[in-house]
């Protein structure tokens, strides 16, 4: 469903993303992770055709990102870390403008939406009533979600999705995208939450500085690595351990 080969960006002399390589079939829930500017959202923004790859090749869902990026884009639901949303327009406004994007009939884009906002609890009055710029950041996080689902994707990228959601919705949201796995969707996962990771990743991708470092099932990489849990590992590997006694050393700097 997705392949990346050699897949690469860069800003100038920078290179935000290093030759990437890697493949993820139908059904999996992959943990992608890696320490802020490792190049995670800079990855999903070029597998979403929002940014366009310095060099290298990756297709989504057989669709080239070159050569089809509409197709790419048809078939794929993405929620950035950003959460950002039409301010200016209530929930059901932006909900039936991303449903018309799609081409999907008022009728059925109504009926999937009422099933998604009682699915997160939330009412039909809230999203007709109140303009987006006065939702709360749960209640945005939740309708874009609802937009990345609304048009039944076969493959969908998820940036920070927890942020901002309670813990029940939270939880719901798990069992949302295992659920979506089983059913044979594809689902990126990327997050900093990483015990939630562990929990419900069937496999994770570790990067730093762009490049790859580990590609695995959580449960093989901390067993190889001897680190007692997926966050351990990952610290040893992109450098936390380093930040920690950093904190110690500075919170010493306390003491009267």
């Amino acid at each position: 469903m997705i392949s990346l080969q050699q897949l690469t960006k860069r800003y100038g002399a920078q290179t935000a993303v290093d030759s990437l390589t890697f493949e993820i079939p139908a059904g999996q829930i992959v943990g992608f992770l890696g320490p802020n500017g490792a190049g995670k959202s800079t990855t999903l923004k070029m597998l979403t055709g929002m940014v366009t790859p310095s060099a290298g090749t990756a297709t989504v869902c057989g669709f080239d990102l070159l050569r089809e990026p509409l197709e790419v884009k048809r078939h794929v639901g993405f929620v950035p870390d950003s959460g950002a949303v039409f301010e200016s327009l209530t929930g059901l406004e932006y909900l039936e403008m991303v449903a018309a994007l799609y081409a999907i009939p008022r009728d059925s884009a109504l009926l999937r939406i009422r099933q998604f906002i009682s699915f997160f609890d939330l009412s039909f009055e809230t999203l007709t009533d109140k303009l987006l710029g006065a939702y709360s950041k749960g209640m945005r996080r939740k309708v874009v979600i609802t937009a990345a689902l609304l048009h039944n994707p076969p493959v969908v990228f998820f940036d920070e999705p927890l942020d901002g959601l309670d813990a029940n919705a939270a939880v719901g949201f798990k069992a949302l995208i295992q659920t979506l796995a089983r059913e044979g969707k594809t689902i990126v996962y990327s997050s900093h939450i990483l015990d939630v990771v562990e929990r419900v990743c069937d496999r994770v991708i570790i990067i730093d500085k762009g490049r790859l470092l580990l590609d695995g099932r959580p449960d093989e990489l901390v067993a190889t690595h001897q680190s007692g849990t997926l966050e351990k590992l990952f610290t040893q590997l992109t450098g936390g351990a380093e930040m920690e006694r950093r904190a110690e050393d500075f919170a010493k700097t306390f003491r009267p």
